[in-house]
């Protein structure tokens, strides 16, 4: 990673672990399909989830369409947690680099990345909400590019999905880093604009590449 000076980290599945959070989403939408006369078990929501995200799709509203449901309850960060490694290897890496978020996130991400005891170790948080687009919208790492006021190539996108982190940042000429945990994890690369310059299964890794 060569001439790297920016670090951008997308949020979910990445710096944080969503799978309290999706499993509120899917209890509180079993109770809004209750109320319609529809009964699913969580087993069967979380399974759908799962093989929405091996195919290839968005592991939530992918599996929703998949099954026929359009009214379910909107994402909410309530009992997301940091990866237990996250607040040692982001120390590290902001020692070494400037760090960035660019994350399909609502909004208060930043404050949220303070509550977690992390905020005050990134330069830039962009996230869809706040900035009025979303991932995989190429305009939306542009902007972040310019705020940093870097060039592309100095900088790298580490995420977990392929299609929102790894293949709009490569196609501008950023570096990628694609961690593999999570629901985007399962997700396949499914061509070579997907294919991350680097693979890692957990945050502490990036300290063998960075």
């Amino acid at each position: 990673m060569k001439n790297v000076k920016w670090l951008f980290f997308d949020v979910g599945g990445t710096l944080v672990d969503e799978t309290a959070s999706f499993r509120r989403r899917v209890m509180r939408t079993i109770e809004i399909q209750k109320q319609l006369g529809n009964t699913y078990t969580p087993a069967f929501l979380e399974d759908a989830m799962k093989k929405s995200a091996l195919a290839g799709g968005s592991y939530f509203r992918g599996a929703m369409k998949n099954i026929g449901i359009s009214e379910f309850a909107p994402y909410d960060s309530i009992g997301e947690v940091l990866y237990s490694e996250a607040t040692d290897v982001l120390t590290v890496l902001a020692k070494k680099y400037r760090l960035g978020i660019i994350a399909n996130q609502p909004m208060g991400t930043a404050q949220r990345l303070y509550e977690y005891g992390v905020g005050h170790l990134f330069s830039l948080v962009l996230s869809s909400a706040e900035e009025g687009m979303e991932k995989p919208d190429p305009a939306l790492f542009l902007r972040a590019l310019f705020r940093a006021g870097c060039a592309p190539h100095e900088a790298c996108m580490i995420g977990d999905r392929p299609d929102n982190d790894i293949a709009p940042a490569k196609a501008l000429g950023m570096r990628t880093v694609r961690i593999t945990q999570g629901l985007g994890g399962l997700m396949p690369v499914q061509s070579e604009k997907m294919q991350a310059n680097a693979t890692v299964s957990n945050l502490s890794e990036l300290l063998m590449i960075f």
